[in-house]
Order: C-alpha cells, then sequence, then structure tokens
C-alpha cells in the first residue's frame, strides 16, 4: 500500500512539474516576441512609374486647378506633411464619410472615385471613414474650393468609366499615368513615384541575393507552374501577363490571378495558393507590416 501510494505521489509530482514547464513554454511564446513573419517584401523595383489624378478628357478647368492645388501644397509643406503621417506614421490623419447612397454631381460637389484598401493611399479606417495620402489631398482641395466632399469607393477599374461618364469629377486612386491611358483620359501633374515589388511567403528563398530588377527577372523567367496574384486593372497584373502599350512582356510560365485588391491577394498567399503577389511598392509595405504584427 506504501509502495502505491510512493507512485502515485512521483506520478503527481510529474504531472505538475510537466503542466508547470508547458505554462512557462506557452507564456514565452506569446508574450516573450512576436510571432513569426508570414510574407516578406522583394525590395527590388521593378518598374518606374508616376502616379496622378485622372479627370475627364477635356476639362483643362479641373486639371489645371488640381495642378494649382498640388503645387501650392508642395510649396507650404503640406504635402510633405501628409506623406510623413500616412508613410512614416508621424503626423495627424483625417478620416472622411465615404458615400453609401445615390450620388448626385453637381457644381457643389467634389465627387471623387478611389478603391479601398490602397494604404497609404486610400483605405477605410476601423471607424468606417477613408483615409490616406489621396484622400486628404481630395479634402484640401474641396475645402479650397468651396465645394463639399463625396467619395466612392468602387472598384479600381470603374473609377475611369465613372470619370468619364461624369459620375465623377477625379479618380484619385494611386493611378499610374500610361499613354494608352493619356489617349482617353487628362491626369494631373505627378504627385507621386512608385514601382511594382513582390510579396512572397517569409520562407521562400528564391529571390535571396537578388539585388536588381534583372537578377528578380531571371527567377521569375525560371519558374513554371507558379501562380502570381495582383489586383485588377493594375500595373502589376500588366507586368506579369505582358501588356503591349506598357512595355512589358510577361511571364508565359507564369499563371497570373487577379483579385479585387492586394490585399485579398495576400491572404490567398498566405493560404498557399499563389507563389507570389506583385503590387506597388507603398501599398506592399503597408500590407507586410499589417500581416505581420
Amino acid at each position: 500500500m506504501k509502495t502505491i501510494k510512493n507512485v502515485l505521489s512521483v506520478l503527481l509530482s510529474l504531472l505538475i512539474l510537466s503542466a508547470c514547464v508547458l505554462t512557462q513554454v506557452g507564456c514565452d511564446a506569446g508574450g516573450g516576441g512576436s510571432a513569426e513573419p508570414k510574407v516578406k517584401l522583394i525590395d527590388v523595383a521593378l518598374t518606374e512609374e508616376e502616379y496622378a489624378y485622372v479627370v475627364k478628357k477635356g476639362n483643362a478647368t479641373l486639371t489645371s486647378s488640381l495642378n494649382a492645388y498640388l503645387a501650392s501644397i508642395k510649396a507650404d509643406g503640406t504635402f510633405d506633411a501628409l506623406v510623413s503621417a500616412y508613410f512614416k506614421g508621424q503626423g495627424d490623419k483625417h478620416g472622411y464619410p465615404v458615400a453609401t447612397g445615390t450620388v448626385v454631381n453637381d457644381e457643389t460637389n467634389l465627387v471623387v472615385a478611389t478603391n479601398c484598401p490602397f494604404e497609404p493611399f486610400e483605405y477605410i479606417g476601423n471607424d468606417g471613414l477613408a483615409y490616406g495620402l489621396d484622400i486628404e489631398i481630395a479634402a484640401g482641395y474641396a475645402a479650397a474650393q468651396g465645394l463639399t466632399l463625396i467619395i466612392k469607393n468602387i472598384g479600381f477599374d470603374d473609377i475611369f468609366a465613372q470619370v468619364d461618364a461624369g459620375y465623377a469629377d477625379v479618380g484619385m486612386a494611386g493611378i499610374t499615368v500610361s499613354e494608352s491611358r493619356l489617349e482617353v483620359y487628362d491626369f494631373s501633374d505627378t504627385y507621386y513615384n512608385a514601382s511594382q515589388k513582390l510579396i512572397v511567403a517569409a520562407s521562400c528563398t528564391d529571390f535571396d541575393g537578388a539585388a536588381d530588377a534583372d537578377a528578380v527577372c531571371a527567377v521569375l523567367a525560371s519558374l513554371s507552374g507558379k501562380s502570381i496574384g495582383y489586383q485588377f486593372g493594375t500595373t502589376g497584373g500588366m507586368y506579369i501577363v505582358g501588356d503591349d502599350d506598357w512595355g512589358f512582356d510577361g511571364y508565359p510560365n507564369i499563371t497570373g490571378v487577379g483579385y479585387a485588391t492586394a490585399q485579398d491577394a495576400v491572404n490567398d498567399l498566405i493560404n498557399g495558393n499563389l507563389y507570389a503577389v506583385i503590387v506597388d511598392e507603398a501599398p506592399a509595405a503597408a500590407i507586410v507590416a499589417a500581416v505581420n504584427k
């Protein structure tokens, strides 16, 4: 009987010790450090692009007025302050309501068509308001002109149709200027220089040592049977599948998969359904930082 009690006592002690060890390991994993990163950014620019605001062809008055406003906020430091707020987290950010019903476009309004999420240029905050560099510039311009700002959050491709039809005055959504687009629409002056970059799984080593665009392109050209995600209507998709107007040869050995947003594409990357995602550099950095929190 005594022997049985001793055995039980020893077993009980071992169980308690095991529980303590497991508890300590769990606390160390949860509080001692951050979670393992899920994705990473390949920090090599694959393209050179210019962002500008799209306006209906022939609307010289609005284009000229926008250009004057952009010049003024760059001269007085407002633009730099907004860039610091949204790219570096240093400064104030202001949110604005997004239209939820029918929008009437008249001379008292500035109707802006955008596409969220595309942080830091435009995105929806936890409070349901629209934030971003483009949004704040739109709000400042509307206030300067004595107009009521109306924000329409729609599909990226739909922005161009809305501006062309007059349902929106201006498209502000990190839009790249191209020769083919200039044939159909007018654009403001360039306000930001951008490029396309790749997001891959954190465990991917294929691009280790790839220091420039040629090296990254060589890796992409060597792939077979891989899928790369992109946002519909954006330069990233054209880069992967090829586009004569943009001068992109594309990668016939890679399958391009389009998504409503770059975030949706990254989610599918995390789920193991994509090899990589291609997206504009600033949104790419924002997405990677948010996913790896």
